[in-house]
């Protein structure tokens, strides 16, 4: 966004600010940390309606952090949280395709039909969803559930609960346990420790690497359409003298 107006506010943690190009703002230094986020904490820096927000479970570390991404209240998992904007756009966009991956213990025995459904891509009210792997751990007759693992590089609302729920499953426990090659090893639920410059370089790149898989996929499609053209003009029957 160019901005031309006098007194335009931005957040210089969040925003990445350019003048004449050239990027400028705070040198704080950067921060960037996983938490293992428990059940029935909001992901969000502050909300006068939530009980407890993560802040509390980060309060330790200094700086403005937020997190990145979103993570349901009533889920669990692997949480990023940085004081890093750009880093933020380039995991949370939905143009880089970051996979993340969920562990769902879902009501009722789950059919391999329909886990071939969430594989495939499911309809939802806003719209197909992209293909996904899916995975069952086990299933409990006992207790009646199944646990399955999706892997997605969407962010939709709630999309993981809404994809079991259009195959007829009601999600009972979601946690997310992977972002790109990030888990939660060694990490207990409300624990949380700073990522590795190698962490970091990692998702960095995961994200260029999806960017180049797309482009060669757009340029493919792009070639296809136009052999089909060719194809169709030489088949075409030539004009009688």
């Amino acid at each position: 966004m160019v901005v031309t107006e006098l007194g335009t506010k931005a957040d210089p943690q969040r925003d990445t600010i350019t003048l004449d190009g050239k990027p400028i703002g705070s040198a704080a230094e950067k921060t960037y940390i996983v938490l293992n986020k428990p059940p029935g904490y909001t992901s969000t820096r502050s909300d006068p309606h939530a009980e407890k927000t993560v802040m509390e479970l980060v309060s330790g570390i200094g700086g403005y952090l937020y997190p990145v991404g979103r993570l349901d209240v009533d889920s669990g998992g692997l949480l990023i949280m940085t004081n890093d904007g750009e880093f933020t756009k380039l995991v949370s966009h939905p143009s880089h395709e970051v996979e993340k991956t969920y562990v769902a213990v879902i009501k009722g025995r789950i059919k391999s039909v329909d886990l071939d459904a969430l594989e495939q891509g499911i309809e939802l009210d806003d719209g197909m969803t992209a293909p996904a792997r899916v995975r069952l751990i086990s299933s409990s007759p006992r207790n009646g559930t199944s646990t399955v693992e999706m892997t997605i590089h969407e962010g939709r609302k709630r999309q993981v609960r809404r994809m079991f729920a259009a195959v007829g499953h009601k999600v009972e426990k979601l946690t997310r346990t992977r972002i790109g090659r990030l888990d939660l090893k060694g990490l207990r639920e409300g624990e949380y420790r700073r990522l590795t410059r190698r962490e970091i370089a990692e998702l960095r790149e995961s994200t260029r690497n999806r960017k180049r898989e797309s482009s060669k996929k757009q340029i493919s499609r792009s070639a296809q359409s136009d052999g089909n053209v060719k194809s169709r003009r030489s088949s075409s029957p030539k004009s009688q003298p």
